[in-house]
């Protein structure tokens, strides 16, 4: 694939209409997966796609420490609802809604952050994958430098 063919599908995907108001997680992390595969079988330099992998890794550890503190909010809110509704029984009305609000919102982020949690622990296993990969080319590269030519 040449750096044209390179620059022309980025622009494709960064105008996507579907990226603009958020990214499929889900279908990100399966894509790059993919494309890990897919480079390696074509026979491109693991070293260089434990880099892309790494630095891809970092994003996403990025965005589950977001989604954590967010959790952790709607957790919060969550129990003072609940605290409200238990010690003062004036605000069941409005602490019942709010409650059940942030029990939606709860269930949500937890299925969210259980994704991210166990993506970024099997992307762990990529980068290692990768890395012992590239200390495999790196060895045989130097184990041909270092044998004399039989001519």
């Amino acid at each position: 694939m040449s750096n044209e063919e390179s620059a022309e599908q980025s622009v494709r995907r960064m105008s996507k209409a579907q990226d603009k108001y958020g990214l499929n997680l889900r279908a990100w992390t399966a894509c790059h997966e993919q494309d890990i595969i897919a480079r390696l079988d074509r026979g491109d330099h693991p070293q260089q796609l434990l880099e892309w992998h790494e630095r891809k890794l970092a994003w996403l550890q990025h965005e589950r420490l977001v989604h954590l503190g967010v959790m952790m909010i709607t957790i919060v809110v969550f129990l003072v609802a609940l605290a409200f509704m238990v010690l003062v029984p004036s605000t069941i009305p409005v602490s019942t809604i709010i409650y059940l609000a942030m029990l939606g919102l709860l269930i949500g982020y937890l299925r969210y952050y259980f994704f991210l949690e166990n993506t970024v622990q099997h992307w762990y296993r990529i980068a290692d994958d990768l890395y012992a990969r590239a200390q495999e080319q790196t060895e045989r590269n130097t184990d041909t430098r270092l044998k004399p030519d039989d001519e």
